[in-house]
This record gives structure tokens, C-alpha cells and sequence, in this order.
């Protein structure tokens, strides 16, 4: 099983980052194609790429090749998620954010689901910038308003700027601070950023296309603060607002008919469902549970037991519920146990590399998951930029510069990969290794059969979980354990514990995901990165001088050609250290729904879409509802 949702948690605790997509995670040179002033040496463009690549989409296309144009507008989709929520505000590290709590904001540019490191305009028209990048101006589209009506001007640009660089998460404002020289209005629809000259010239008019943009006039009237948690989501300028909420059951949002952007070609085909809405259970089975009786529509389902043993309820086999598989190009969401390395019983790699020995996931996808996974030992699994084989000349040019600071091996061996276990829960072989390993580090057997250090401190390991439905793979896990002489719990938690702890790095183990992106940026200093040791990204605590330079190492990579091995020697790098207990993956979404929705007969490889640009059939649901197929 995935540690998800029914869909994504994109204002959880954990929100990555409040500019979208490939952004941050995947930022990129901005090299563009489009027409140069050259009496300037200016370039102007609708979209940005990112190693000099035109576009996918011209300047006079009509709407992206994956959508239906013509997808009719109406209906509902409703989805579960598991947990409670306090709050509407998703840029803040107080309460509990529900689902979708950031629908209504958009970005300057967007990326789209069948292109890497493309961004076309959405707020801007055009963008404008030199060939170093030094500056990059919006040229903004005058239609642009906020959900009020009101204009959505420079000025709110610029003040959206300074709140999240005063008042935004620490790893939010650390790297606008890192990039960002100054903010300046030019007029009500252009502005402009100057960069730093030290910032990464790759990243730089990315993260400034990325970023938000929410209304001055809605913080100034209402005196609301952006680190503070609250009910109210202010306006935004997207296609969705709030409707209605009822706390810790349920939130709904509609479709702004008067969206200013409805008729931009980037946004043809899309936004296609009237509401929105999110029914909140308190375990993953209730929510099954509700799925089956029809109290939500749409399921993406991340339990293999589930997916393999309870899909014969009434709905399917009256045909009312479509099951489907449909497969994807995404890398590994990079799902696994993650080590709190901020605690003095972690920083041996031995003891994690110890720990990492007991975790049999071949056992588990055979006897829990069904065959269904596949394990992950990358950080950019499934794709090119995973490290593999002995390291290429260009990766070792890369990493014998700090050869006396590397993990054993990471020059001269394969990468490292998760170990391979037995038929059998306990692996006999992978015991005795692990033992070796806590003996050497210190952990020694005392009389009682529990590993104790010099001190006589016993090695004791508590995953923290707030989902029930992992302790049937923690528990295997915590008896192996318990076999090499280490006291392992589980230590269950609710939803607002589980945030609040995770926050405040109150745990010794817990399951995390690190999304990595394609074309890898910024968002590595957050993930992996020292000077984010104490945010709330940086899950494993790791700071290391030499995984910062090879995260700077990528961030300068001007080509592809360089990106690749940046990626991979890093990689090693970060495998070597072990800070995870990889999980698994798999390459295809396992969803279900009742028939009464439509989507594009090809997909695009890189987006689901349900609540992008699939589509409600109101004949199909007219005849499911005329059938009893809801409550």
C-alpha cells in the first residue's frame, strides 16, 4: 500500500512547497524559445523550457493534446481521505489543513501533465528576460481577477513577495531569499524580479513563475497573518473557491463560473466538474467501507489487500463501479521508514544500515501486498536519472573531488541497493549481518537478549503511525527486530498528534515520501539539503557538506548531458548514507469509480487528472442514481 490518501494531500503537514508541479521539486534553466529584441538582446516568450527546447505547445495553440476541448461542464466528484482538519490556511505550519485547502490559487505559469520542465503562462501573457537571466518581467493579463471580482494587479505580486518572505515557512522564505535580489511594480500589469548573482541560473525565473499570487487587499481588510491557522482560505484567482465545510466530516468546493481564465487555451478542457467534494472517515476501511455504499465517487486506491480481495462488493458486480489500472511515467514517489538522524541511537549508518537488514519486503509483497509492488532503491527510481552500475568517468570527475568525505564504496562499487530477504519473514542471512553490524557500532546483547550501548541505553525504535493499516507491515518489521535484540513499537497517534510531532521531529521512525522530480532543483536543498536540517521537508534530518555541494553540483547543470550524472552521483551519494528504509512502488494507478465520469482514451504519462480534466456524464449518473447506486 502507498502512504496517500484517496487523493493527494496537497495542504497536509507535509505540503512540499506552495509553487506547483515541477517547480521546485524539478526547477530548471529557463532557456525558451520565442522572439528576441535584438537591439536589447531580450527575450519574449509564452513559455519557458528547460535545457533550450522549443515547447511542446506554440504561442497559437488551442488547448493541450490530452484534454477533450469540448468536456462538458457540471456534476460532482467526491473523494475520501482519512484524518481530521482545523484550518484553511495551507502556508502554515499551525493546525491541520484540509484537503484541497489551496484549490483556489494559482500560479504565475503552470506546467502540464505530458511535458517535463515545460511552464506556460497562466497569469502572465508573456515573460520577458535577458540570456543571463538576470531578471525576468510579467507581462500580466489584465482580465486576471480574484474570485471577488477584484483586479489581480503587480501590486499583489510584489506583496505576496514580502509576506512569504517575512512570514512563510522557513524553507519557503530561505529560498526566495536565496534567489530573489528585489520585487518592483513597473506598472498595474508588469513586474519584475531581479536575482541574485549568485543563485542558480537554472532555477531562477522557475521559482518566480512558480510562485502564487494572493490578494493585498483580502490580508489588508481582514488583518489575517500567513503563519497563523484559520477557517477562512481568503480569495484566490482559480477556478475553485470554498463552498461549504463541516469540520472533521467533509469540505466542498465549486466551480467559479466567473472565472477570469475559462477561456485561456491552457485551461480548455479542464476544471470540468461543478464541485468538488472530500468526505473525511476516521481509518482507511470506513472509508472503504463508504466507497462501497456510495458515499463518494471516485477512489484511488492504495491497499493491495484491498485492491486484490475486496473488489467483489455489490457495485462491481452490478456494474455500477468501473475498476481500472491505468499506468503511468512517474518516478517513484520515494515512499519508505525514515530515520530521525537528529537522535544520537541513528548517526551510526551501521545501526541504519542494521535496521534497514530486518525490513523484508519480499516476504511482505508476497504475503500482504499481493505481488502488486515493486521495491524501490532509488531516490529517482524509475527513471534514467537512477544511479546504477559502477560510476561513469563523467560521475567520478563529479565525486573524487571529495573522495576523503565520501561512505565507503561510492567510488569504486555499485550503488547502494535495498537488501534482498528470503521467502521466510525472518531472513537468516540478513540477521546475522545486521548483527555484526550493531556489535561493530556498539550496540551489544546484555542477559535480557536487548541490544545496550556503553551507557546502557537500550536501542529502542518507535515508528510513529497514525494509520492502522500499516501495523500489519510495521509489525513483521518490529518482531525481526525484536529478533536482532532491538525494542520496536509502534507508537499510534491521531491525525493532529501525528502532525504536530512530525513537525517538531518527535519521532524516531517514520513513514515519509521524498518526490524528487525529473529535472531536479531547489528542492533538494529542502529535502536533503543542511541549511533545511530543522524544516519541516528535511524529514531525516540530514546535514552533510558534501551532499550540499552535489546538490549545487545539479542546480548548475546547464544541460542535460550534465544534469544526468549531477543526479546519479548524488544519488549514490544519498544511498550511501542511508537515511531511509526504502518501501515500494508501482508503475500504474489502481482506481475505481462509479461510472458516471469520462476521460481522454490516451492519457497523459505524467497526471492522473480526475480532478483535472476528466469529466461528469450526466445521462450515466441520472441512470446510477435511478438504480440505487447511492445512498
Amino acid at each position: 500500500m502507498t502512504r496517500s490518501a484517496s487523493l493527494p494531500l496537497v495542504a497536509d503537514h507535509r505540503l512540499r512547497a506552495f509553487w506547483a508541479g515541477t517547480l521546485i521539486a524539478g526547477a530548471a534553466l529557463l532557456l525558451t524559445v520565442g522572439a528576441v529584441r535584438a537591439e536589447e538582446n531580450i527575450i519574449s516568450a509564452h513559455a519557458i523550457t528547460t535545457f533550450g527546447d522549443p515547447p511542446k505547445y506554440g504561442p497559437d495553440f488551442q488547448h493541450l493534446d490530452y484534454v477533450n476541448p469540448d468536456a462538458p461542464k457540471g456534476g460532482e466528484i467526491s473523494l475520501s481521505t482519512v484524518g481530521t482538519f482545523d484550518s484553511f490556511n495551507p502556508y502554515t505550519q499551525k493546525g491541520s489543513g484540509a484537503v484541497l485547502a489551496n484549490i483556489g490559487y494559482e500560479d504565475m505559469m503552470i506546467g502540464t501533465a505530458d511535458e517535463i520542465g515545460s511552464l506556460y503562462c497562466l497569469i502572465c501573457s508573456t515573460i520577458e528576460y535577458p540570456e543571463d537571466k538576470s531578471w525576468v518581467i510579467f507581462n500580466m493579463r489584465p482580465e486576471a481577477k480574484f474570485s471577488d471580482g477584484s483586479p489581480l494587479t503587480a501590486d499583489d505580486v510584489l506583496f505576496t513577495y514580502e509576506l512569504f518572505l517575512k512570514d512563510g515557512l522557513p524553507s519557503f522564505s530561505t529560498v526566495l531569499g536565496q534567489f530573489v535580489e528585489g520585487v518592483e511594480v513597473l506598472d498595474p500589469h508588469r513586474v519584475k524580479y531581479a536575482f541574485k548573482a549568485e543563485s542558480p541560473v537554472r532555477d531562477r525565473i522557475q521559482m518566480a513563475g512558480g510562485m502564487l499570487v494572493v490578494s493585498k487587499k483580502w490580508y489588508t481588510d481582514t488583518g489575517a497573518k500567513l503563519d497563523e491557522s484559520r477557517l477562512d482560505p481568503g480569495i484566490g484567482s482559480g477556478p475553485y473557491k470554498l463552498d461549504r465545510y463541516d469540520i472533521n466530516q467533509r469540505v466542498v468546493y465549486k466551480r467559479n463560473p466567473d472565472y477570469w481564465g475559462n477561456d485561456l487555451p491552457i485551461n480548455r478542457g479542464r476544471n470540468n466538474f461543478d464541485t468538488i467534494r472530500i468526505e473525511y472517515f476516521g481509518d482507511p476501511t470506513a472509508a472503504f467501507e463508504g466507497f462501497k455504499s456510495g458515499a463518494f465517487s471516485f477512489r484511488d486506491e492504495n491497499s493491495s489487500k484491498f485492491w486484490a480481495t475486496s473488489y467483489d462488493f455489490p457495485a462491481i458486480q452490478k456494474g455500477w463501479v468501473r475498476k481500472e489500472e491505468i499506468h503511468h511515467g512517474n518516478i517513484a514517489n520515494g515512499q519508505s521508514f525514515v530515520f530521525n538522524m537528529r537522535r544520537d541511537k541513528f548517526k551510526d549508518v551501521r545501526v541504519r544500515e542494521a535496521i534497514g537488514l530486518m525490513f523484508n519486503f519480499e516476504w511482505s509483497n508476497e504475503t500482504l501486498f499481493y505481488g502488486l509492488y515493486t521495491r524501490i532503491n532509488s531516490f529517482w527510481e524509475n527513471s534514467e536519472l537512477a544511479a546504477t552500475g559502477l560510476p561513469s568517468a563523467e560521475e567520478l570527475a563529479i565525486l573524487e573531488p571529495f573522495a576523503a568525505a565520501l561512505p565507503p564504496g561510492v567510488l569504486d562499487q555499485e550503488p547502494v541497493m535495498a537488501p534482498v530477504s528470503g521467502d521466510r519473514q525472518l531472513d537468516r542471512g540478513n540477521l546475522r549481518k545486521a548483527s555484526a553490524l550493531l556489535d561493530e557500532a556498539g550496540w551489544t546483547v546484555g542477559d535480557d537478549g536487548k541490544r545496550r550501548n556503553e551507557k546502557g541505553e537500550v536501542l529502542r525504535v518507535e515508528f510513529l503511525e497514525n494509520d492502522d493499516a500499516f501495523d500489519r507491515i510495521i509489525n513483521p518489521f518490529i518482531e525481526n527486530l525484536t529478533k536482532l535484540g532491538i525494542e520496536a513499537i509502534i507508537d499510534h497517534v491521531d491525525t493532529s498528534q501525528f502532525t504536530d510531532r512530525s513537525r517538531k521531529f518527535d519521532f524516531d521512525m517514520m513513514t515519509d515520501q521524498f518526490p524528487t522530480g525529473y529535472e531536479p532543483g531547489a528542492g533538494l536543498r529542502q529535502y536533503f539539503g543542511s541549511e533545511g536540517v530543522n524544516d519541516v521537508f528535511n524529514t531525516s534530518g540530514l546535514a552533510d557538506p558534501t551532499v550540499d555541494a552535489l546538490i549545487t553540483n545539479v542546480l548548475e547543470a546547464d544541460t542535460k548531458a550534465r544534469l544526468i550524472p549531477a543526479v546519479k552521483a548524488l544519488d549514490r551519494v544519498l544511498r550511501a548514507i542511508r537515511i531511509w528504509v526504502p518501501q515500494w512502488h508501482k508503475d500504474k494507478y489502481t482506481v475505481a469509480y462509479y461510472d458516471m465520469f469520462e476521460r481522454p482514451e490516451k492519457m497523459p504519462p505524467y497526471g492522473r487528472g480526475e480532478l483535472d480534466f476528466w469529466w461528469y456524464n450526466p445521462e450515466k449518473a441520472e441512470a446510477l442514481k435511478a438504480a440505487g447506486a447511492f445512498r
